[in-house]
């Protein structure tokens, strides 16, 4: 299926994390559909990506951007406006599950905020003239943990009901731009990241075990694949009628009853 992205500058935050990443695997995949993705992180490994991606022929740029800085977030924006005088979609994916608690510093807590939740604020508002001309679209990636709680991470936590409320605030700011807002949450997905903290454990295979009997659907992980095509199909004009969703890709795991699971 063409999803009509060739040539859309879809500007991605948090896309310079490890290869095989969320962030990085929505890059490809935006890639591989015709896009040119811009790349948005603190992380120097996305220089690595633009090379990577210009050797493809794709007219990529990664921008160095703190994204717990809003003069830089601004600055980012500006430079990716200068070069390619559009933008016409935006995915906010940075996100660290920091586990700022509660029995953490209040400072703490509000970097927690700052980088999960404002910065999505931030970016979306210096896009917004650009994306108004545009029609664009934007996609917040969210977590499972705004619905269900996790334990010890208030801040991120937080941070992600936010940006869900965002979601459904800015589907109604924006619906008369014709921009559409929605947001992918995600539950347990095999990341890089998950994977090294599985090996950091002492019974990581036995933990691992334990958490995929818990998903519904085939009891396995959701791929950081399986979000990046949730993604792109929803930014795509082929959802052009969809807004102010929260699509949740996770095998069942936050919604069906736990009835359902084999005993194996």
């Amino acid at each position: 299926m063409d999803l009509k992205l060739k040539d859309r500058i879809i500007v991605v935050t948090g896309a310079a994390g490890l290869r095989g990443s969320i962030g990085h695997t929505i890059v490809e995949a935006l890639a591989d559909e015709g896009a040119i993705p811009v790349i948005v992180c603190r992380n120097k490994r996305g220089f690595e990506y633009e090379k990577e991606l210009q050797q493809r022929g794709v007219d990529s740029i990664f921008v160095q951007t703190d994204l717990t800085s809003t003069v830089q977030i601004e600055e980012a924006v500006q430079t990716i406006a200068k070069k390619y005088g559009k933008i016409d979609g935006l995915i906010n994916n940075v996100g660290v599950n920091d586990g700022a608690s509660l029995d953490d510093s209040i400072d703490k807590f509000m970097w927690s905020l700052q980088l999960n939740l404002v910065s999505y604020f931030a970016i979306t508002k210096y896009c917004l003239p650009y994306l108004k001309k545009s029609k664009g679209s934007i996609m917040n990636v969210g977590s499972k943990v705004a619905l269900t709680g996790q334990g010890g991470t208030s801040g991120y936590a937080a941070s992600k009901g936010g940006v869900l409320g965002l979601t459904r605030e800015w589907a109604v700011d924006l619906i008369t731009y014709g921009i559409r807002c929605n947001a992918l949450i995600i539950a347990e997905s095999w990341t890089p990241a998950y994977d090294n903290w599985i090996k950091s454990l002492e019974n990581g295979e036995e933990k691992l075990n334990s958490i995929v009997k818990t998903i519904p659907f085939e009891n396995r992980m959701t791929t950081p694949q399986e979000i990046a095509d949730a993604i792109l199909f929803a930014i795509s004009e082929r959802s052009s009628h969809t807004t102010g969703q929260f699509i949740t890709v996770d095998g069942g795991y936050v919604h069906l009853d736990r009835a359902l699971l084999s005993e194996k």
